[in-house]
């Protein structure tokens, strides 16, 4: 199934269930599936684009809640982080830190990555693998980390 149909699936049975966080949420995903499909040379969406689409949506709410965190609003950080939750449904199960670690230093030893210098490199491998798994902040993370 697209993720097209399970949103509108999902959208219909939060409709029947009066889910406002969820219609939110749902709306905002079939909102960026048609502004993509949309655009000028667009073409049908992949499951990697689908992946990419969804990932943006969630790094927008995480963005804009830790924002309000920081300003203290978490009246207004609780709905975004409500959100993440019901996007995240959509998104590949995600790898926890140790299972980015063994994979970057996988891709470490692979390509005989010595330091910072090589950070690029190993950043574009461990993004390509890891694509939808895992977010590239804690991957940059866990490189830096290794590399240094």
């Amino acid at each position: 199934m697209s993720l097209q149909e399970n949103v509108n699936e999902q959208l219909k049975a939060a409709m029947k269930a009066k889910d406002t966080v969820a219609l939110e949420s749902l709306r905002a995903i079939k909102t960026a599936i048609m502004m993509t499909q949309t655009q000028a040379g667009a073409k049908e969406l992949t499951s990697d684009d689908e992946i990419k689409l969804v990932q943006k949506l969630v790094k927008q709410r995480k963005d804009s809640a830790e924002i309000f965190h920081q300003q203290g609003r978490l009246d207004l950080a609780a709905p975004e982080e409500a959100q993440i939750k019901i996007i995240e449904q959509f998104l590949p199960e995600q790898l926890d830190e140790s299972a980015i670690t063994e994979i970057v230093m996988a891709i470490i030893a692979k390509i005989g990555a010595t330091g910072m210098q090589d950070m690029g490199k190993v950043m574009g491998m461990a993004s390509k693998e890891m694509a939808g798994k895992a977010d590239g902040k804690s991957i940059s993370a866990i490189v830096r980390q290794k590399l240094s």
